[in-house]
This record gives C-alpha cells, structure tokens and sequence, in this order.
C-alpha cells in the first residue's frame, strides 16, 4: 500500500489522504472531526460516454441493478442495512462516472462501506431484476420526457455533438432498454467495475487508516483485491467529439411554455480558463443580478427562467443559455440572448461584474462544501478525473486571479464559435432558420 497527504489541512481538520490498496483500488479521506456524520461514496470511471451502441443505456441500467441483490444481501436488506441506521443510500450516473454513496453517522462508517462495497463489486444481476428494472427505467424516461425544461438541455447536447456516445442521452432510449439483454449488462459490468477503476472517497469524523482497513477488508471478502494493477490514469481525452457547428433542432409539442438552448461548445474541465469562463458565465446568466436575468426577466417579464451554465468533459465542454417563454415571445427572447452574447464579446464585462462573479464562485464553492456529502464528492471527484486536487485555498486564489483581460480572451473563443439552437414549442425547423447561419 502506498499513502500519501494530499493536502495537510490544519489543525487536524481538512486533511486529504489517499492510499493505493493492492489491485489499484484508490482510497482518498478528508477528515472533519467536528460533525457527526460520514459520507462515503464509490466513483467508477465508467458512464455514458463509454458505452457502444449495443451498450446504450448499460452505464445507467446497472445503476439500478446493482440495488437489486448480491450473494449475502436481496434489494430489501440492501436499502434496510442503511435506512435502519437513519441513513441515506443512492447512486447517480453521468457522462463519464458513477457514484454509489451513502451517508451515515461516524459510528455507522463500517455498515456504509460493507454494504457499499458488497453492492459494488458481487451484483448479481439476475434475468429477473433486468426485467423488473427495464420497466423502471422506461417508466423513469417518460418521466424525464414529460418535463420539456429537461429534454431540451438533451437535444442541445445531442445537435451539439451528433450521433457520438457523448451526445447521446445517459438513460438510453426507450428503444435502447427495450433491446438490451441481461448477458450484454453483465458483460459491461464484469468489464468495467475493476479496481482499477475505482475511488472510494470517504468525508467526515473519520481517520485515514480506520477506512481504509474497513475497504480492504471489504473488498477482500468480495475477492476483489489483490495482484500488482495500477490505477487507471484520469481520462484527459477522447474520441469522436466533433468540433463546434451550427446546429438547429426544433421538436414540435403543443407546450404551452416554449424552452430553448442556444449554446456552443465550451473548454475541458481542466483548462486553466474556465476560473474566467466561470466569472464571465455568472455575469452573463449567473443569477438575479446577470445580464440576461435583467434584461429577460426584470426589465421586460419575458420568461420566468433564464440562465447561463457551463458544463466540462475531459476533452469538450458546452456552453449554453436557456430560456423558458410564452411561445408567442420566443423570437424576441431569442433575439435578446443573441444580443448579450455578442455584447459581451464586443465590450467584454465591466468591474462591478467580475467582482460580483468572482464573489458568487467563492461563495458558491465554500458554501457548497459545509456538509460531509459534498467534501465527499469534491476529493472523490477530484481523484478520479482530475490531474490534480486542488485545495479550496488553492481554487479560491485562482478565481482571484481572474483578470478582465483573461474573461475578454475567453469569450473572444468561445462565444464566436458556431452556435447551436434547441427548441421545443409549437415550432417547425422553418421558423428559425434565420436565427442559425449555416
């Protein structure tokens, strides 16, 4: 075993270990000894993005099947062990990672990993469960296309980046779970769920070595531990992203609220520039204060919500504006984003603005780490698709650090790239093509 201190925190509190266990599996603790709680979380380096065509949807389907049952435990007892403690248990996916957490007090820490890491590694992944789960997760992608705010965001990402595996949704298709056989969801499992390809990240009132004998010896019992393997390196890349274009899709339903994306590509989630596209993302559609809040919502009531958001991937990233309005005010709102877009890249954002974007980034990252779930997902993260895990000290100088030169050269790249529109309302192709120049 090797371990190293990432970060020597002070006096006692915030410090960031990580220790490599036989066979690979990564193990990073923070420690908070004023709280009462523990949050654990496994991160496996698979998702979405990683799945063939005939693999379409497994990253999310195991999601499900892996609370179903293993060997020494059936669904029942699995969410029972947690809940009867008063403690949560739930997973998430996303397009390049899963997470199985839980949160628990301290004292529980031994039940948390146990059954975690028994979900993790020994699913049994029965024809029965498969069956019984494909039609949750059908009934979960209705759900999902029920809510037009939701679908849009896919059909941007699905305009923006074409028919690759990063464009395509995390759920699968209804088409998608129809088609996939239990045998190719196990296959994808037994490929993929390697120590190698794991971090179990652990925040709270805990040490260093009580979670990492508490993980070794859970992963001993399931015989997933052992031989000289190293971890899998962070993905820094991929293949098959294509660059930004013009892009319009238009999905027609009698809403009675119109929702649109427009957006474009954006940087990588390790590119030193998105501290500025950060700051300039805030000033453009950051919150109440931003540009587009005020002039959509304040000034004119043309939408209830508005905003900005970034998002970053190993190697691409979007960046997008969002807007939901009556159908009949959609090409004025339209209009307007367009206009502050290029405003921005015209005249850049004024003092008053970095400040406060730099104020919300501070505030929005030391205020989303006071509980042990989120200091649990920061190192977890951070472990496993950083290069690097950067203290909070350390991400708070590098907003500082942030000039109005830095932000000008940012929007200069990414808001005069191609830009690309999504739209679903009572809408046909035709009555927006003005708005995309191909």
């Amino acid at each position: 075993m090797i371990t190293t201190t990432l970060h020597p925190g002070s006096g006692g509190a915030g410090v960031v270990r990580r220790t490599v266990l036989p066979g690979g599996l990564r193990v990073v603790t923070e420690s908070m000894p004023t709280v009462r709680s523990v949050a654990v979380g496994m991160w496996v380096g698979i998702g979405s993005r990683d799945e063939a065509p005939e693999h379409m949807g497994a990253s999310h389907f195991l999601e499900h099947l892996l609370f179903k049952g293993t060997p020494t435990r059936d669904a029942l007892e699995i969410s029972a062990a947690i809940e009867g403690i008063g403690g949560e248990i739930n997973a998430f996916t996303a397009k390049e990672y899963t997470c199985y957490y839980a949160r628990v007090l301290d004292e529980d820490l031994r039940v948390a990993i146990d059954v975690l890491a028994d979900v993790v590694t020994s699913s049994l992944i029965t024809p029965d469960d498969v069956e019984a789960e494909r039609g949750v997760i059908l009934e979960e992608i209705a759900m999902h296309d029920d809510d037009p705010s939701d679908v849009v965001h896919e059909q941007f990402s699905a305009e923006l980046y074409g028919d690759t595996p990063i464009g395509r949704p995390i759920l699968g298709t209804a088409e998608s779970i129809d088609a996939i056989g239990r045998d190719r969801i196990a296959e994808y499992y037994r490929r993929h769920y390697l120590p190698t390809h794991t971090v179990v990240a652990v925040a709270g009132n805990v040490t260093h070595e009580q979670v990492v004998e508490l993980v070794a010896a859970a992963y001993e019992r399931a015989g997933a531990l052992g031989g000289d393997a190293e971890p899998i390196p962070p993905r820094l890349s991929g293949e098959g992203v294509p660059p930004a274009r013009s892009g319009l899709r238009v999905l027609h339903r009698p809403t009675e609220q119109a929702n649109l994306v427009l957006g474009t590509t954006g940087i990588t989630r390790t590119d030193e520039r998105r501290f500025a596209l950060g700051v300039l993302n805030a000033a453009l559609g950051g919150g109440m204060s931003s540009r587009l809040f005020q002039e959509i919502r304040e000034k004119r009531g043309l939408a209830y919500s508005t905003y900005s958001y970034t998002s970053q991937y190993a190697d691409t990233g979007q960046f997008g504006v969002y807007a939901g309005c009556l159908p009949s005010k959609i090409d004025e709102v339209l209009k307007i984003c367009r206009e502050e877009i290029l405003r921005v890249v015209a005249d850049g954002i004024t003092e008053e603005e970095i400040v406060r974007g730099k104020g919300q980034m501070r505030g929005g990252l030391v205020l989303g780490l006071e509980d042990t779930g989120s200091r649990m997902s920061r190192i977890g993260k951070g472990e496993l698709v950083y290069d690097e895990l950067l203290s909070v000290d350390e991400v708070l100088a590098r907003i500082d650090a942030v000039t109005s030169e830095d932000i000008d050269a940012i929007a200069r790249d990414v808001l005069t790239r191609p830009m690309t529109l999504a739209v679903i309302g009572p809408y046909e192709d035709k009555d927006f093509s003005p708005f995309v120049s191909v």
